[in-house]
């Protein structure tokens, strides 16, 4: 199937997805980008391009880059134990090693997040401080993180490493995570649609919905831990930041070395799968890069083939309940590639 070819008006049907925004990238250029349904059902809410989205986890691509720029100016080290940078919160003092931020990044911290942990924001709850949550202190995580197991050793997809990744930003910068972001990324690269704070007025933005087209409680879930999964944003931003990356591999960006973009895509603990903050597989294009976001009314997905400059980004406003590549989402992608 080739994309020209998807009615993609019968597939919101058929997958039962209220909203669809997608941009294609050739030649480290975004060639097209495309939209359909409905920001919020039952209205005539149409999805524009500018239309904002939640990102969910692919929050943590944005947060792996901001990380790789403040180390390409010397303020984070990788390699460096993290309680070096941590004054609010220490890494409790465990047998099992120290911890930095590759393995933060690559989700070998050690570190497994408690069962049911992480949701989104509950209304009647005042926003917790970081350090509140990762001691144990709320319900959005009520068992106090700690290491589990040797660094390095083990896969655990952790939104917990992710909350840490926050703190030591947030304390060696000495401001919010947030405004580091704006700073170093969202300015510079002109990513005017992303943002972690939702606006008085929401028009430009989309609600979640539930499998069945019903709309998610609240309209407009929010999580209280940004670097993990707190970006709103859309198929274009993020597509802007995967040409900047793709840039930097030739040596053409003024915010990444090529070293640092290369990094990002070496396999880490000896895991093929498992670059830094993001996933990567190989195939007849070379490598390919994704990240992936699934929450509460929404679900995206980033991918990435830096040796063919190429790449998509789709972002729908439903919960299908099944895996991205179960649904419309992996029907796109592999009419794509």
């Amino acid at each position: 199937m080739n994309p020209q070819t998807i009615n993609f008006e019968k597939k919101l049907k058929d997958y039962q997805v209220v909203g669809v925004s997608m941009a294609t990238i050739e030649g480290a250029c975004i060639s097209k980008t495309a939209c359909f349904g409905f920001l919020e059902t039952g209205t005539n809410r149409r999805v524009e391009h500018e239309s904002i989205f939640h990102a969910c986890s692919i929050s943590k691509f944005f947060t792996s880059m901001l990380v790789m720029t403040l180390s390409e100016q010397g303020i984070l080290e990788i390699d460096r134990n993290i309680n070096d940078y941590l004054s609010s919160w220490k890494v409790p003092v465990n047998s099992f090693g120290v911890i930095t931020l590759r393995h933060l990044l690559s989700h070998h911290s050690g570190i497994v997040d408690p069962e049911g942990s992480f949701s989104e924001l509950i209304p009647m709850f005042d926003t917790p401080s970081m350090v509140e949550i990762l001691d144990g202190k709320t319900p959005y995580c009520d068992i106090p993180i700690k290491v589990k197991y040797k660094p390095g050793s083990e896969f655990s997809y952790s939104d917990a490493g992710f909350c840490i990744i926050q703190l030591v930003i947030e304390d060696v910068m000495g401001k919010a995570f947030v405004e580091v972001m704006e700073e170093y990324l969202f300015l510079p690269l002109r990513l005017n649609n992303s943002t972690f704070q939702l606006p008085p007025s929401k028009d430009q933005f989309s609600c979640g919905h539930t499998k069945d087209g019903g709309l998610v409680k609240g309209k407009y879930p929010i999580y209280p831990y940004p670097a993990a999964s707190g970006l709103w944003t859309t198929p274009t931003d993020v597509a802007l930041l995967v040409i900047e990356w793709m840039n930097s591999i030739k040596g053409e960006s003024n915010l990444f070395s090529t070293n640092s973009a290369k990094e990002m895509l070496t396999p880490q603990f000896g895991k093929e799968w498992m670059g830094l903050g993001v996933f990567r597989d190989t195939n007849e294009k070379g490598i390919e890069v994704s990240s992936l976001g699934w929450g509460v009314g929404f679900q995206g997905m980033m991918v990435a083939f830096p040796n063919e400059e190429a790449g998509l980004v789709i972002m729908t406003n439903t919960d299908t309940g099944v895996h991205q590549l179960k649904g419309l989402i992996g029907e796109v992608y592999r009419a794509y590639y």
